[in-house]
C-alpha cells in the first residue's frame, strides 16, 4: 500500500506569494514546488535565458551561416521519438526560412538503432544524388564517437545538437552544442533536444542579422512560430520543467490555444477530438505525444516528421489519421504484452511472498514482444510494482534489446554502468539517464544479466525505497474546492519536476456506475461536509467500498454545453468504518 504524504513548503515563500495576492491554496501549491517569488511564475519570452550562455553556440551559428551562404547541403539526422521529431521539424522549418538547402534522415529503430552510427553515416552519404556536406544531429550525437569518426573519414562535417549526458569521450565533431557537455555553464541543464535546436536557431538568426541577410526581404523570420513544436517536444520528452522550460511550454501552449499551431499539431488534436482552445500539457504529453511516438515505435518516424513540417492542412489530416491508427495498434500490442508480462510475474510474485529476501528489480524477456513497445511496458510494470524494471525483446540475431524504467532514488544509467564494470562484456551497449535507459545483451546471457542487475539494485536500494510514496498538496476546504480552482490550474504549465497539483480527502461513496464499460462515474461526499462532488475513476469497473480515502486532481468537465467541477481519482484505499 503506498504511503500518502503532503508536500512540504517554505512558510516564507508561502507568505511572499500570498502577500503578492495569490490565494492561499495557490500560494501553498507554488511554494511546495520551489517558487519563492512571484516573478518566478512569469512566462514572457523576454525572460528566456540568453542563447549566448550555451557553449559553442556562436561558433555553430557562424558555421551554419557560412554553409547557407555557400549553399552547402545540410542533412538533419533525428531521433525517432517525439523530442527528436519536433527537434527535426524545428530545424527544417527554421533552416528553410533562412534559405538553406536542407533535408532530414531519421533512423528506423529496428534496422539501425539509436544515434549517428557508422551505418547511418553511410546511409546518409549514399541516399542522395550528392553526399551531404554537413550532418546536423538533433536529440542525439553526444555519444556517437564512431559515427562522427566515419563521417569525418567520408568528408562530411558533423554539427551535434543534443541534451543527453556525454560519455567519457566526446565525438570529434566540428562543433557541439549541449548544455550538459563539460564546461557549459548554461543555467538550465534540462533543455529537451528540441529546446537546444530552438536556441541554435535563435543564435543563427542573430548571426544572419549581423551579416545583413534580412535587409533585402525587409523583415526577419519569426521563430516564435516554432514554439508550439518546442512545447510539444519538451513535454513529451518528460524533461524537468524548470523556469526556462516552463516559459517555452507556456508560450507554445498560448500559440496553440489561439489557433496559431502548425497544421500537424492541429490535425493531431482534431483526430483525438480535442479542442485546441483548451489544450494543456496533458494533451501534449498524453494525447499528441503518444500518437507521434507511435510512428517511431511501430513504423518509421518519417511519418510523424512529415506531419509536423507540412503546411498543407489536407496532408496533415491524412498523416494524423495514419498516426492515430498506429497508436491504436500500439495500444493493442501493449495490452497483449502487459497481460503476458503480468501472467509471468504472477509466478514470480508467489515465489517472492515466501522468500526471505524478495527481489528489488524486475527483468522480463519474451521472444514475441515488440521492440518498439517494451519501454511502455516497463513503465506500466514499474508503476504497478514500484521496482526498477527492464523489459527485453528480440533484437539483431542472437541479441535482445532492453528498455528500463526506474523509481525515485535509483539512477538507472549509473546502475547499468556499474553492472558493466563488474561484469565486462555482459552488456554489449547501453545508454540513458536516471529514469530511463536502454541496453543490448546476448540472448544467452539474459539470466546472467538479471542476476547481476539484481545484485546492483540490492546494493543501491533499501526496502523502504520499494514502497511507493504519493505526494499530495494536502486537503482542500469546501470554499477552495471549486470550478475556479480547476480552471486556474488548467491554464498553468505542469510536468516533470513541477507536478500537477493533487489533493487528498476522505469520502462517502454516495453513487457509482460504470461508463464506457471500464470507468467508474462517482458521486462523492466529503467527510464532515454537506457537499458532494462528481468524480471519475478511469480503468476500473469494480465497485468501490462505501468509505474511501482518495487522491484526486480537479478538472473542469464539459458536457452538453455545461461546465462543472469533476474530481479525477488517481488513487484510493478503503476506510474501515470502525476507525471513523
Amino acid at each position: 500500500m503506498p504511503n500518502i504524504t503532503t508536500r512540504c513548503f517554505s512558510q516564507d515563500a508561502f507568505d511572499s506569494l500570498n502577500q503578492y495576492g495569490l490565494p492561499p491554496v495557490l500560494a501553498r501549491i507554488y511554494a511546495a514546488r520551489g517558487i519563492e517569488q512571484p516573478r518566478q511564475l512569469e512566462t514572457e519570452l523576454s525572460l528566456l535565458l540568453p542563447f549566448e550562455q550555451l557553449n559553442h553556440i556562436a561558433h555553430m551559428a557562424a558555421l551554419l551561416a557560412d554553409a547557407i551562404a555557400r549553399q552547402k547541403r545540410l542533412l538533419v539526422v533525428a531521433d525517432y521519438d517525439s523530442d527528436g521529431a519536433t527537434a527535426c521539424a524545428v530545424a527544417i522549418r527554421a533552416l528553410k526560412k533562412f534559405g538553406a538547402i536542407v533535408d532530414y534522415l531519421v533512423p528506423n529503430r529496428f534496422e539501425y538503432g539509436y544515434g549517428l552510427t557508422p551505418e547511418i553515416v553511410h546511409l546518409a552519404a549514399s541516399r542522395y544524388d550528392e553526399q551531404p556536406d554537413i550532418l546536423i544531429t538533433v536529440d542525439n550525437g553526444i555519444a556517437s564517437v564512431e559515427g562522427v569518426r566515419e563521417a569525418n573519414h567520408l568528408g562530411m562535417q558533423v554539427f551535434i545538437t543534443d541534451h543527453h549526458l556525454p560519455g567519457d569521450q566526446l565525438p570529434d565533431a566540428a562543433v557541439i552544442v549541449n548544455p550538459n557537455q563539460p564546461g557549459c555553464n548554461f543555467p538550465s541543464k534540462h533543455l529537451a533536444g528540441v529546446g537546444v535546436v530552438f536556441y541554435v536557431m535563435l543564435a543563427l538568426r542573430a548571426e544572419l542579422r549581423k551579416q545583413g541577410a534580412f535587409i533585402a526581404q525587409g523583415k526577419e523570420p519569426n521563430l516564435a512560430s516554432l514554439l508550439d513544436l518546442v512545447a510539444l517536444g519538451t513535454v513529451a520528452d518528460v524533461v524537468r520543467l524548470d523556469s526556462n522550460n516552463r516559459i517555452l511550454v507556456q508560450q507554445g501552449l498560448q500559440r496553440i490555444r489561439k489557433g496559431r499551431g502548425c497544421a500537424g499539431i492541429n490535425a493531431l488534436l482534431q483526430v483525438a477530438k480535442r479542442d485546441y482552445r483548451q489544450v494543456s500539457t496533458y494533451e501534449l504529453g498524453f494525447i499528441i505525444g503518444p500518437r507521434l511516438n507511435a510512428a517511431g515505435r511501430l513504423d518509421d518516424m518519417t511519418l510523424g516528421i512529415e506531419c509536423l513540417i507540412t503546411d498543407d492542412e489536407s496532408k496533415a489530416n491524412q498523416l494524423a489519421a495514419q498516426l492515430d491508427e498506429l497508436n491504436r495498434q500500439r495500444r493493442e500490442i501493449e495490452t497483449d504484452m502487459q497481460q503476458d508480462a503480468l501472467s509471468k510475474l504472477a509466478t514470480v510474485i508467489e515465489i517472492q511472498k515466501s522468500a526471505v529476501d524478495p527481489s528489488y528489480s524486475l527483468c522480463l524477456y519474451d521472444s514475441s514482444w515488440h521492440q518498439g513497445v517494451i519501454g511502455l511496458l516497463a513503465s506500466r510494470i514499474k508503476e504497478k510494482f514500484h521496482r526498477p524494471v527492464i523489459t527485453f525483446a528480440p533484437g539483431n540475431e542472437g541479441e535482445i534489446k532492453g528498455s528500463g524504467r526506474s523509481i525515485q532514488g535509483f539512477h538507472l544509467r549509473d546502475a547499468l554502468d556499474l553492472v558493466s564494470k563488474r561484469h565486462p562484456g555482459l552488456i554489449l551497449k547501453f545508454g540513458g539517464h536516471a529514469a530511463a535507459a536502454g541496453l543490448t545483451v546476448h540472448e544467452q546471457n539474459f539470466e546472467d544479466f538479471r542476476a547481476a542487475f539484481e545484485q546492483v539494485t540490492q546494493a543501491l536500494l533499501t526496502p523502504a525505497d520499494l514502497t511507493r510514496v504519493i505526494e499530495t498538496d494536502g486537503e482542500l476546504d469546501d470554499a477552495e474546492l471549486n470550478l475556479d480552482l480547476a480552471r486556474c490550474l488548467a491554464d498553468c504549465v505542469w510536468g516533470q519536476g513541477f507536478p500537477e497539483p493533487n489533493f487528498n480527502a476522505c469520502f462517502h461513496v454516495e453513487n457509482q456506475r460504470v461508463v464506457g464499460e471500464k470507468h467508474l462515474k462517482l458521486r462523492l461526499k466529503k467527510f464532515n461536509s454537506h457537499r458532494s462532488y462528481d468524480a471519475i475513476l478511469f480503468f476500473q469497473a469494480e465497485s468501490l467500498p462505501p468509505l474511501i480515502n482518495a487522491v484526486f486532481r480537479v478538472q473542469a468537465n464539459e458536457y452538453k454545453g455545461n461546465t462543472t467541477l469533476q474530481l479525477l481519482l488517481e488513487h484510493w484505499s478503503p476506510i474501515d468504518s470502525m476507525t471513523i
